[in-house]
């Protein structure tokens, strides 16, 4: 667990690049900035959308790297565009450093994004592949804490330091990894492949049996012609769903513009606090999905997860359309005592209320979050990484992240338009009715995986869905 742990410090950095622009943005967009930083509207919505536009691209870099040069160096190879995106952004003079930058950051957790996953299902245990599946998620959500806690007392010029430090220390710790067994195996260095097996489990661990498992289900690396085969293009296309719904939850504009929507809607805490906040229930609740992950199965998790955040969206577009009436006209001035007592007593009463209502958006806000990080957070990337086919899985584990961050671009830079368009009402609506989708998309389209080996998942795709998969645990 420890060595598997090295892997997600990418992942950290993700998490933290994600929601970069949430504590400065207001400083951006406010009077005090520097002339030459300031943003208006459509500058922000690009500084907060062009991370998605770039890890769409390192995406689709990755879909060669995977086979090329492996999950390993991959994840190692990812450090570069980071740290240079990072070195733009502390330094900026002007708003093309900043894009820049940013789309770098991107590129970053694109490549991520795409090899991680795979990387972590390839060297787990079957036993254990739940938990350690949702590391990835965990770290991320860990970088975002992270990031909003230090937006409380840095710079935002030292928040882009700062993320320099995981991304080289990530290089440094996965020189000491091992690749991928089953890359190992596909590329017929099967000693190697025993060796690492074996540091993997333990010298107690029969690894035979496990070599012999995946040297059966072995395939041959395919073209991209024989993906529209039943086989590959099945759990290809479950992957793919799952990765688009997964954004149009709204989890992506909800992170990077958390502090403009407290504020935009009237929380009492200062909105840096309440991201704080939020972020540190994120983590808790992605801990508890860690733990239920291997216990109550990916299917439960995920109905729970969809019936979480379609409550939290639906009260949130209900709150943000719904506006209090303005007071009304006094009554008459029969004696002053009376009129004081009538007065007090409704000044507290619409003070309450007020606050009431005012708290009601950081409660739903963390609803969401939590019903997200319960399930359609840790449990796509998982699922991802278990069901697609081994001979395509570099491939379209690839396509997969590329479809997800271009529809988080797509996404994330609308969001800001809407809401100034419309308000909070438009996209909140939307979001709820995705959570609707989310909740069918599964109940008809995903297996449960849980304790099952990454060969017998790929099996239940190619008989047709009749064999291993249907059986009781």
């Amino acid at each position: 667990m420890k060595q598997k742990s090295r892997t997600v410090l990418g992942n950290f950095n993700s998490g933290y690049s994600l929601v970069y622009p949430s504590p400065v943005l207001p400083y951006f967009q406010s009077p005090d900035a520097d002339p030459r930083l300031r943003m208006n509207t459509e500058q922000a919505a690009w500084f907060g959308s062009i991370y998605s536009l770039g890890a769409a691209a390192g995406g689709l870099g990755a879909i060669l790297l995977n086979d090329m040069i492996g999950r390993k160096l991959s994840i190692m190879m990812s450090a570069l565009p980071s740290t240079i995106g990072y070195m733009l952004m502390g330094g900026a003079i002007n708003l093309s450093m900043l894009q820049v930058g940013r789309f770098l950051n991107g590129v970053a957790a694109g490549m991520t994004a795409a090899s991680i996953p795979v990387y972590i299902s390839e060297i787990s245990h079957q036993k254990v592949r739940g938990a350690l599946g949702s590391c990835p998620q965990i770290t991320s959500v860990i970088g975002a804490l992270v990031l909003y806690a230090l937006g409380l007392v840095v710079p935002w010029r030292w928040l882009a330091v700062a993320g320099e430090v995981p991304a080289v220390l990530m290089v440094v710790l996965m020189a000491f990894m091992p690749s991928s067994p089953r890359r190992l195996l596909s590329m017929g260095r099967q000693q190697h492949a025993e060796r690492v097996l074996r540091w993997l489990r333990g010298n107690q661990y029969d690894v035979q049996t496990e070599l012999l498992a995946v040297q059966v289900n072995r395939q041959p690396k395919i073209t991209w012609s024989q993906l529209g085969t039943p086989t590959y293009y099945k759990p290809i296309l479950i992957s793919v769903g799952m990765r688009f719904l997964q954004q149009m939850t709204g989890i992506t504009p909800i992170l990077v513009y958390m502090e403009p929507i407290f504020k935009k809607s009237n929380v009492p805490l200062p909105p840096r606090y309440g991201a704080a906040i939020v972020g540190l229930l994120r983590l808790c609740s992605i801990a508890v999905a860690a733990f239920l992950m291997d216990k109550a199965g990916r299917k439960a998790l995920l109905y729970t997860s969809s019936m979480l955040m379609f409550l939290s969206t639906l009260t949130l577009t209900m709150v943000s359309h719904t506006t209090p009436c303005p007071p009304g006209p006094a009554p008459p001035n029969h004696t002053a005592l009376d009129y004081t007592s009538h007065n007090d007593f409704g000044s507290t009463f619409m003070s309450n209320a007020q606050t009431a209502g005012s708290i009601l958006p950081i409660i739903c806000t963390v609803v969401f979050i939590f019903g997200y990080a319960l399930g359609w957070g840790p449990i796509t990337w998982l699922l991802m990484s278990e069901v697609l086919p081994l001979a395509a899985r570099g491939k379209a584990s690839g396509v997969c992240v590329t479809v997800s961050w271009l529809t988080a671009f797509g996404l994330t830079h609308g969001f800001t338009h809407l809401v100034d368009t419309y308000g909070l009402y438009v996209p909140y609506l939307l979001f709820t009715v995705v959570c609707v989708v989310s909740l069918l998309f599964n109940a008809v389209c995903i297996p449960e995986t849980r304790k099952r080996s990454l060969e017998e998942i790929e099996n239940y795709f190619r008989t047709g869905r009749t064999f291993t998969i249907n059986r009781s645990s």
